[in-house]
């Protein structure tokens, strides 16, 4: 394993490798373009010609959306392969940066051509950066820092997640209240940004993730041989295959978060807020956006005296971008305040997930620490029954609305509780079944087991749209209650089945707790 070679990158920041939060911004800015584009998508696609969208039926918008985010999860495999054969992770990162940025800069153009054009470069730069970065983070542990690894990784999530915050939230509101080419010009902007910070600042990398060494062995004789009995290694696997399996329950109806669930925001929720409900919201709004940019500026004049001005350049970026964030935070939360009613964006709703992952995430953590720590299959089992309590809460909230009908005044208090659920869900699944793949599978064959994962997280987002794309037809014959039952039954239903299979998955996994 490589370790990091400039006395800059030996300095820390919260006790982590300065180095991580070069990686952290530049993470925090490519999920800010695809959460910021990913929220208009499907709206854009079936907004009226007159109010610029492109007047698609909601069948057609969330099959292409689920067929956008299946390709997504598919290329990282290829992306994978491609560093660690060819380019690297650190250059797959850069190309794949430079790749997302032309693909948003393509969506800002109003044609069909470049829309297909912008989806298509997203696809294969998400493919080249999504892994490597990742792999990157990894790479800056080593035997005498490894106690810092799986803090590392937790700060690297919040960058992940504040990302998909503030695009959300920015560029959802910039796209609905002003314009859909705006929202997806302001990721492009975020992601040209990010990769340019990267580029410049790649040094305090070291060697950490050059290209591959033509005359590397192929076997590491440093490395003491897994000795692990075959009968072990099987049994094992099958156990990562069936929890690869089950994801594909929570994946497919967690991902309506940009389909259906964005469609029942839009159109079936009473997002009009007036008096002191309408104050009070505009607050919270303001408390929920600001704080995360005062904590992400300290973050940056961290890195700034650790690097001691050695990426004068890439912090300067850094510096331009987190100004541009609290420029349009307060014009955003201004432009509200002056309004008597406020409508919330149909596209606020996805920050929700962030915002409660954030919050509950060290909650889960002292969970399973301290208090109930059950077998992986209990937690996933637990993590689908909850998703399909969020949909049961819709398809309730749902039940007053007549078949057929195309709007409604819904509460949003059911759109709320809906993503707390999932995101408890979440958090008893997405961290849980990767800590269980790197502590399952062998070495040797760790790579191919996460693109297992990948490939099952692929096929349940292409599942998501295309059950997503019934929402007409379903709540038309039946009701829109009906249609979220569906989401309710099936997850719930999966996670009661894999706790019933705990006794048996203990024994495949042979003493992995």
């Amino acid at each position: 394993m490589n370790t990091i070679q400039t006395p800059g990158a030996r300095q820390t920041i919260l006790g982590q490798p300065n180095s991580l939060f070069v990686l952290f911004f530049t993470e925090m800015w490519e999920r800010f373009s695809y959460y910021g584009m990913r929220a208009l998508l499907v709206l854009y696609l079936i907004s009226e010609a007159s109010k610029g969208g492109w007047g698609w039926s909601r069948e057609d918008a969330t099959s292409l959306y689920g067929t956008y985010t299946m390709l997504v999860y598919l290329t990282p495999i290829i992306g994978g392969y491609i560093a660690d054969r060819f380019l690297g992770t650190r250059r797959s990162v850069v190309l794949g940066g430079f790749i997302i940025a032309a693909g948003h800069v393509a969506l800002f153009f109003d044609s069909k051509a470049t829309f297909y054009l912008g989806l298509g470069l997203v696809i294969l730069g998400t493919g080249l950066f999504k892994p490597n970065i990742s792999a990157i983070v990894g790479q800056l542990y080593d035997k005498d820092n490894e106690g810092q690894r799986d803090g590392g990784y937790t700060l690297f999530y919040m960058g992940v997640n504040s990302g998909a915050f503030f695009g959300i939230s920015l560029c959802g509101y910039i796209g609905e209240k002003i314009g859909w080419h705006y929202g997806f010009g302001l990721a492009a902007v975020f992601m040209v940004l990010g990769a340019l910070q990267f580029w410049l600042g790649q040094g305090i990398f070291g060697s950490i993730g050059g290209a591959p060494s033509k005359n590397a062995p192929l076997v590491d004789d440093s490395k003491p041989l897994d000795d692990t009995p075959a009968h072990i290694v099987r049994d094992r696997l099958i156990a990562i295959l069936v929890f690869s399996f089950f994801t594909i329950f929570f994946w497919f109806a967690f991902e309506q978060a940009g389909g259906s669930m964005t469609i029942f925001a839009a159109d079936y929720t009473d997002r009009t807020l007036v008096g002191t409900s309408g104050l009070v919201f505009k607050i919270a709004n303001s408390l929920m956006t600001l704080i995360p940019v005062a904590i992400l500026s300290w973050l940056l004049v961290k890195l700034s005296r650790s690097t001691a001005g050695q990426y004068t350049a890439s912090n300067g970026l850094l510096a331009l971008a987190l100004a541009a964030i609290w420029g349009l935070s307060l014009w955003m939360l201004g432009r509200e305040f002056a309004l008597e009613q406020s409508e919330i964006p149909a596209t606020w709703f996805g920050v929700l997930n962030s915002f409660f992952l954030v919050i509950l995430a060290p909650m889960f953590s002292k969970l399973w620490e301290r208090h109930w720590n059950p077998s992986g299959p209990v937690k996933f089992g637990v993590g689908l029954v909850l998703l399909g309590l969020g949909f049961a809460a819709l398809s309730y909230g749902a039940s007053g609305i007549q078949a057929g009908a195309k709007t409604a005044q819904v509460s949003m208090v059911f759109l709320c509780l809906a993503y707390l659920l999932h995101t408890m869900g979440e958090l008893c699944v997405s961290p849980v079944g990767l800590s269980y793949i790197s502590k399952l599978a062998p070495a040797r064959l760790l790579g191919l087991m996460f693109g297992v994962w990948f490939v099952n997280s692929a096929v349940a987002n292409k599942i998501a749209g295309m059950t997503g794309s019934y929402i007409d037809v379903i709540s038309s014959t039946y009701s829109m209650s009906t249609f979220f039952l569906i989401f309710t039954i099936v997850p719930a239903g999966a996670g009661v089945l894999l706790m019933l299979l705990s006794p048996w998955m203990k024994k495949l996994m042979h003493g992995v707790h």
